[in-house]
């Protein structure tokens, strides 16, 4: 058997390739857009890519199901429940796919998504016990797949909470304790609220340190998944309805298009979102009047995808030789309108030196003495809610970043406003969407609420 983890850190997400070495059979299972990599491993090894399979109707990503069915003519697979645009074949509990020796097994597992599959890994086919299971987002490693994202249109939370938990309970912890776990996601997802940073784990572990794998009645079970869980960013609809239907396939070749300064401000003033992906602290020093910066050494894609909408075309200003990066980043979310990057940042801010600003950073001193002032700040917390349930300065305002677009209207505009987050890079994205947005005396604090707790002769959490 050959057996392949690919990891996505910006994601969080993991995808897999399962192949025999003997008959040379291959199915990958929840591809990200960009497929090159499995094509490449597979070639490398001669296997034959026969299908593709996704655990459900992912919603933080868009799947690569459509360009590696393009590449290679594989059959793509869900879940029974699943209905699509494109052809699918309808993936039964217990049906079992025949790789060779090496054989995969459907399990139903529905909670996150009511089409959740799991798919149960047999390094030969007569195994007592099989080598692994992949859980996509049914089963985490520390924590179970919310059942309260928007992407199951049509069903309630609790309802899904029911379907998990008996996915959870007596499906998944219904497996001997040495089968290896390989989820879809890892620390950091918003689909969930306590993901762990392993990248695998086995039934047994899950069951003794697992919140949610325990024991425990459904009714108690629901309430714990269900509570104080990440807010979502609103492309997860987006993507979840995306994965459902025929789109536009990704394209590696085609490159991202350099736009001189006078075409890059020719489609700035046309309507496109200068979304600049350099540091906060390069951000800071000098860029143009109205831009959005979603640093690329960040969560990129999913931050992106919290304050620029799927309808809006982009342009981009990126540090050196990472235009291609951020364009593939941007596709990994079904963003596809981009309308090219700025050639050469530097000379053009030069040129357009009436167009530039920088931005407002303060220290946690500065802040303190402007809450003494006339006028005090109003204070915005962008962390998330686990976060802020930790601690938080005394009067602040708090709507999580990934709320931050939709709740504009309840940031107050007639006080100064000053942005924090836990350290710093997300509350110069919220400082940068909100004067986006046409407020004009925004700051954000340096250091975050990290500073502001280092000097608690001071500070009220």
């Amino acid at each position: 058997m050959f057996f392949a983890q690919y990891y996505l850190d910006c994601l969080s997400q993991a995808s897999y390739l399962v192949a025999d070495e003997t008959t040379g059979k291959a199915v990958v299972i929840d591809p990200r857009r960009d497929v090159s990599e499995y094509l490449t491993d597979a070639e490398a090894h001669g296997f034959t890519i026969e299908g593709v399979v996704n655990t459900h109707f992912h919603a933080d990503f868009l799947a690569g199901h459509l360009e590696l069915a393009d590449r290679t003519g594989a059959w793509i697979g869900y879940g029974q429940r699943a209905e699509a645009e494109y052809p699918i074949r309808k993936l039964t509990d217990g049906e079992r796919i025949s790789l060779g020796d090496v054989t995969l097994q459907i399990m139903e597992t529905p909670g996150h998504t009511p089409e959740s599959i799991s798919i149960l890994v047999y390094e030969h086919a007569d195994d007592a016990v099989p080598y692994g299971v992949l859980t996509g987002d049914a089963l985490f490693i520390g924590d179970v797949g919310r059942p309260d994202l928007l992407a199951s249109l049509g069903v309630t939370a609790d309802e899904l909470g029911k379907m998990l938990y008996d996915s959870i309970q007596n499906k998944l912890m219904g497996l001997p304790d040495e089968v290896r776990v390989f989820p879809a996601h890892g620390a950091g997802s918003a689909c969930g609220k306590n993901l762990s940073t392993q990248r695998q784990s086995t039934i047994g572990e899950q069951r003794a340190t697992n919140y949610a794998c325990r024991p425990m009645g459904e009714e108690e079970f629901v309430a714990l998944v269900t509570a104080g869980q990440p807010s979502a960013p609103a492309y997860f609809v987006y993507d979840a309805i995306l994965n459902r239907k025929e789109h536009g396939l990704f394209d590696p070749a085609a490159a991202p298009r350099p736009l001189s300064t006078e075409e890059f401000m020719e489609r700035r003033a046309a309507g496109a979102v200068v979304v600049d992906t350099r540091s906060p602290q390069d951000f800071a020093a000098g860029h143009l009047r109205g831009s959005v910066n979603v640093p690329a050494d960040g969560r990129f894609a999913e931050q992106a995808g919290m304050v620029v909408g799927p309808d809006e075309e982009v342009v981009v200003v990126a540090p050196q030789d990472r235009e291609e990066e951020i364009v593939t980043r941007l596709a990994r979310i079904g963003f596809d309108k981009v309308g090219g990057y700025l050639r050469e940042p530097e000379g053009a801010f030069t040129v357009l030196a009436d167009e530039m600003e920088q931005a407002s950073r303060i220290t946690v001193d500065e802040l303190h003495r402007a809450l003494q002032g006339d006028e005090p700040p109003v204070i915005l917390d962008v962390r998330g809610g686990g976060e802020r349930e930790e601690g938080f300065i005394e009067g602040s305002l708090h709507i999580p970043l990934a709320e931050l677009a939709r709740r504009m209207d309840e940031v107050p505009a007639d006080r100064p406003l000053v942005v924090h987050c836990a350290g710093g890079l997300r509350s110069s994205i919220a400082a940068s969407l909100l004067r986006h947005k046409g407020r004009t005396d925004v700051s954000d604090l340096l250091g975050g609420y990290g500073a502001w707790l280092a000097q608690p002769a001071t500070a009220d959490a």
